[in-house]
C-alpha cells in the first residue's frame, strides 16, 4: 500500500509525486494515457524530421517557478533553450513590437511607436523590479499568503501605493492607453493578456498582461531542448529514482472514501488502490467533484457552486512543418519564439468580443510558434516547425465569417478553420502557405481526447477572470489544495493559483499533505461563511 496515490501525470502531479518522495512516502501515480506528461508533450506526427510540441511550448512561469528551481531537473536531463528575441507582434503596415530580453531592445522598439515609450515600458518594469519577490511568492504559495501578501503590501505602498494597485486592476487597453503615446507598448500588453482567457476590456487584464509581459522581460519564453515533452521527461527520471511507480494507461474512475476520508481509488479495470496517507488529484474541478467523488460525500453548497464554475476559452490548435523560415513582412518577428497576430488592439477587442457573442471568430488572434526558431534541433536546418493557437467559443452559435463553420467540428469545420488560421498569418507573412509542407490540426474535441483535463479545449483549468481566481478558485470560499474530504487534495490547475506549467498546484496539494495543518477544508470554510452571512444578516 503507497502512502499516496496520484492520480494523473501532468507536470502538477508528477511535481506533487516528486515532493512527496522527496519526503519518504511512497508514492504510485495513474495516468489514463498511454504516456505521462498532460499538456507537456512533443511528437513527430506532423512530418518525421520535425519536432511539433501537442499542446504547450514556451515555458516563462517555469523559468520563474521555485518550485521546478528546487527539483533542479537540470541535473536529470532538462535543458532550456532561448530565441534570439522573446516575442514580436508585427502589424500589417510592417512596423513590428519587440519583447526582447535586453530591455533596451524592448524600449527601442517602442520608441519607435512613438518618442517616450521606451522610457515608460522601463517605468513598468521598475515596477516589476520592486514587486517581484513577493509578487512572484504570492503566485507560487499556498492561498492565502500571509506574510507574503504583508511584506508585498510593504513594497506595494513603496512603489505609489493604492495608485500601482489601480493600475494593475484596470483593463489592459486602459492601462496601455495611460501609460504608452504610441501602440506598441499598448500591444505588447495586450497580446500577453490575451494568453489567457481575458479580454482587452476585463477587469485585471492590465496586471495579467503586464505579469506576462515582463516574465519574458526578465527569463524569456524558453523551451525545453528537443521538444517540450523533455521537462516530462526529466520530472519521470527524477520520480523513478526516488523508488516512486509511476503506471500509465490506468483510469481512475472513482475516489474510495471510507468513514469520511479518501482512502484510495479504484480504475476502470476494476483494480483498486490504497493510500495509506492522501489522495492528490491532477484532473480537473467538474471531473474531481462531478465524476471520481460521489455526491454524498461533498456539501450542497459545493455542487450548487458547480453549476456556475466557468471554463476559459476553447483551443483550436494547427501544427505546421514549413520548407522555410516563415517570410514576416516585419524583420523583427523573424527572430522571436513567440509571434502575436492580430492588426492592432480593435482587432484584439473585436476578436475577444465575437467569442462573448458566441461566434467563431473572422479574423483569430492567433498565438504563433517558432520552433526551430527557439530550439534549432526541432527540424533540419533552413526549415521552421511552427504551431498557431487561437480560440473560440465552447458553445458555438454563428460563425463570424463566411465559411459557416458551425462548431461540430467535422473534418469540414477543421479544415475551414485551419484555412482561415493560415490567412490570418499570411496577411502578415505573404508566401507563408507556400511554404507549408505538411500540417496538423487539433480541433477542441481533440485536444481532450488526448488530455482529459482539456476539456472542450479549455487550457487552463477554468477561466482567469477575477470571479474565479484567489478565494474564489475553483468555488467561493476555497482556494487552498484542502477538499471537502478529508486526505483528498486538489493538485491540478484547476486550485490556486491556475493554469500555466509551474508545478505551483502540485506543490502545494503535496505540502498541504505532508504538513496538515488545522485549518477549515471546503466544508468548514463554506460553512464559516454561511454563518457569518446569518449573522451579518441577523445585525
Amino acid at each position: 500500500m503507497p502512502d499516496a496515490v496520484v492520480i494523473g501525470a501532468g507536470p502538477n502531479g508528477l511535481v506533487a509525486a516528486n515532493l512527496l518522495a522527496d519526503a519518504g512516502w511512497s508514492v504510485q501515480v495513474l495516468e489514463e494515457q498511454p504516456q505521462p506528461g498532460g499538456a507537456v508533450r512533443h511528437d513527430r506526427g506532423v512530418d518525421p524530421g520535425f519536432v511539433n510540441d501537442l499542446f504547450s511550448s514556451f515555458y516563462p512561469l517555469a523559468a520563474a517557478s521555485p518550485v521546478l528551481a528546487g527539483l533542479r531537473l537540470e541535473e536529470h536531463g532538462l535543458r532550456w533553450s532561448h530565441a534570439p528575441s522573446v516575442l514580436a507582434h508585427p502589424l500589417t503596415d510592417g512596423t513590428c513590437a519587440l519583447l526582447d530580453r535586453r530591455l533596451d531592445t524592448t524600449s527601442a522598439s517602442l520608441d519607435d511607436f512613438a518618442a517616450g515609450d521606451g522610457a515608460a515600458w522601463q517605468r513598468l518594469h521598475e515596477l516589476w523590479d520592486r514587486l517581484q519577490p513577493e509578487l512572484l511568492n504570492a503566485l507560487f504559495t499556498p492561498f492565502p499568503p500571509v506574510r507574503t501578501t504583508a511584506r508585498l503590501a510593504f513594497r506595494l505602498r513603496a512603489a505609489g501605493g493604492l495608485r500601482t494597485a489601480r493600475s494593475l486592476v484596470l483593463p489592459v487597453r486602459r492601462l496601455g492607453e495611460e501609460e504608452f503615446r504610441g501602440e506598441g507598448g499598448r500591444l505588447l500588453l495586450a497580446g500577453s493578456a490575451l494568453h489567457a482567457d481575458l479580454a482587452p476590456e476585463s477587469a485585471g487584464s492590465g496586471g495579467f498582461g503586464w505579469l506576462m509581459a515582463m516574465l519574458g522581460q526578465t527569463y524569456g519564453f524558453p523551451v525545453p531542448a528537443g521538444g517540450s515533452g523533455a521537462l516530462t521527461e526529466a520530472l519521470v527520471r527524477r520520480l523513478r529514482a526516488r523508488g516512486a511507480r509511476l503506471d500509465c494507461e490506468e483510469r481512475v474512475e472513482r475516489i474510495v472514501v471510507r468513514g469520511g476520508r479518501a482512502v484510495g481509488v479504484r480504475t476502470a479495470g476494476g483494480r483498486t488502490v490504497a493510500a495509506r496517507r492522501a489522495v492528490l488529484a491532477d484532473v480537473s474541478v467538474p471531473a474531481l467533484y462531478g465524476e471520481l467523488v460521489a455526491a454524498e460525500h461533498l456539501p450542497a453548497q459545493l455542487l450548487a457552486d458547480l453549476r456556475r464554475f466557468q471554463w476559459d476559452f476553447a483551443t483550436f490548435k494547427v501544427d505546421w512543418a514549413l520548407n522555410g523560415p516563415v517570410p514576416w513582412r516585419a524583420e523583427q518577428a523573424h527572430r522571436a519564439g513567440t509571434v502575436h497576430v492580430a492588426d492592432g488592439m480593435d482587432e484584439l477587442t473585436r476578436f475577444a468580443a465575437q467569442i462573448a457573442m458566441r461566434q467563431v471568430p473572422d479574423r483569430p488572434f492567433l498565438l504563433f510558434g517558432q520552433m526551430t526558431t527557439a530550439d534549432p534541433a526541432r527540424s533540419p536546418h533552413g526549415t521552421e516547425s511552427a504551431w498557431a493557437y487561437t480560440h473560440v467559443p465552447h458553445d458555438i452559435r454563428a460563425d463570424a465569417g463566411e465559411e459557416g463553420i458551425g462548431g461540430r467540428w467535422d473534418r469540414e469545420d477543421q479544415e475551414r478553420m485551419a484555412d482561415r488560421v493560415e490567412r490570418q498569418v499570411e496577411r502578415l507573412a505573404p508566401g507563408f502557405r507556400a511554404l507549408i509542407r505538411a500540417r496538423r490540426i487539433l480541433a477542441p474535441p481533440t485536444l481532450q481526447t488526448l488530455d482529459g483535463n482539456l476539456v472542450g479545449g479549455a487550457i487552463n483549468g477554468g477561466t482567469t477572470a477575477l470571479h474565479q481566481q484567489l478565494f474564489f478558485r475553483p468555488v467561493p470560499g476555497t482556494g487552498r489544495p484542502e477538499t471537502a474530504v478529508p486526505g483528498l487534495f486538489l493538485a491540478s490547475s484547476g486550485a490556486h493559483p491556475g493554469g500555466g506549467v509551474h508545478g505551483a498546484p502540485g506543490a502545494n496539494a503535496a505540502r498541504a499533505a505532508l504538513h496538515p495543518r488545522r485549518l477549515p477544508g471546503l466544508a468548514g470554510a463554506q460553512k464559516l461563511l454561511a454563518r457569518r452571512d446569518r449573522t451579518g444578516a441577523r445585525r
